[in-house]
């Protein structure tokens, strides 16, 4: 679904948002019995450089999401919450566009704990999709790491911006090093579809408004 008048982002969290490698770093090296600083950041997708086989992955991925509650404990990335605060305050109609209901039971487990993640980091978003075929979500722009993803959604057409990450370094095309950078290329792809609007007087900028709001107000 589209919107009309407005420009929609398709944001993907783990990698994006979300600092998925060190969360699920911290829960295999417990499980591994390994110092986590040996479990060095993927140079490109998958994990069977800690030794992780399909099956192995999936079973700690399980474990660190319904039993370690991986999802909701997270780190965000830099800058992450403000620059999607700025882009919303543009007009920028912020679509979350995840594929983490890929493993059979727990679901009720993701679902809540992504939706506490969002509110926790205070993520602006007006829709959250959890599906795995991103093309069959509409949106003018997409950010995503994962190579599979972008390659999917650029051969259907859509504009992607590859959010960098040691894994996808040999895709080419508009690539945002930092949550800055990203914000500054959507708020240009949304000017030349004439899709900004300027921020509403008398409201603030950034993700911690509302706690400003309620010192000032005590």
């Amino acid at each position: 679904m589209n919107v009309s008048g407005s420009f929609v982002l398709g944001v993907d969290l783990d990698g994006v948002c979300a600092d998925y490698t060190n969360g699920f770093r911290d829960v295999v090296a417990v499980e591994k019995g390994v110092d986590p600083t040996t479990l060095k950041p993927p140079q490109r997708w998958g994990y069977d450089h800690w030794g992780l086989d399909e099956h192995e992955f999936m079973r700690l991925h399980k474990f660190a999401v319904t039993e370690k509650r991986m999802f909701r404990t997270m780190a965000m990335l830099p800058g992450c919450d403000d620059a999607l605060w700025r882009l919303s305050d543009l007009g920028v109609w912020i679509r979350v566009i995840t594929h983490r209901l890929y493993t059979n039971w727990g679901h009720a487990i993701v679902v809540s704990d992504t939706v506490a993640w969002l509110d926790e980091n205070r993520i602006p978003y007006r829709d959250l999709c959890f599906l795995g075929d991103k093309p069959q979500v509409e949106a003018d722009a997409y950010i995503d790491d994962a190579p599979h993803n972008i390659d999917a959604l650029r051969r259907a057409g859509n504009t992607v911006i590859v959010f960098d990450q040691p894994y996808n370094q040999n895709i080419d095309g508009l690539r945002a090093g930092s949550w800055e950078e990203a914000e500054q290329i959507v708020s240009q792809l949304a000017a030349e579809k004439d899709a900004v609007q300027p921020q509403l007087p008398g409201i603030d900028a950034g993700a911690d408004r509302l706690e400003r709001k309620k010192r000032d107000s005590s």
